[in-house]
């Protein structure tokens, strides 16, 4: 059997399962208005990161780092850094 996971982290909250992720980037960018410009990626111990910078509705332009959990070929998780 193969059981799929999906969690994201971001803004002290866990999102779990594809349908409330789906929900909470729809909402995100309703709310922010927000565009993404990738700067770099690394990979340290099997999660990639890549950092970003965000422009949208909010104060400022920051960088994230978004670090990603893969299993095989597919994310299996996220988690969103400032």
């Amino acid at each position: 059997m193969i059981f799929q996971l999906a969690v994201l982290r971001d803004e002290g909250q866990t999102i779990e399962g594809l349908a409330a992720i789906k929900q909470w980037k729809a909402e995100t960018s309703k709310k922010y208005q927000h565009t993404m410009e990738p700067l770099a990626s690394v990979q340290k111990t099997a999660r990639p990161i890549v950092t970003n910078r965000l422009t949208g509705n909010f104060p400022a332009s920051p960088k994230l780092e978004f670090v990603f959990r893969l299993r095989g070929n597919k994310i299996v998780a996220l988690e969103i850094r400032s």
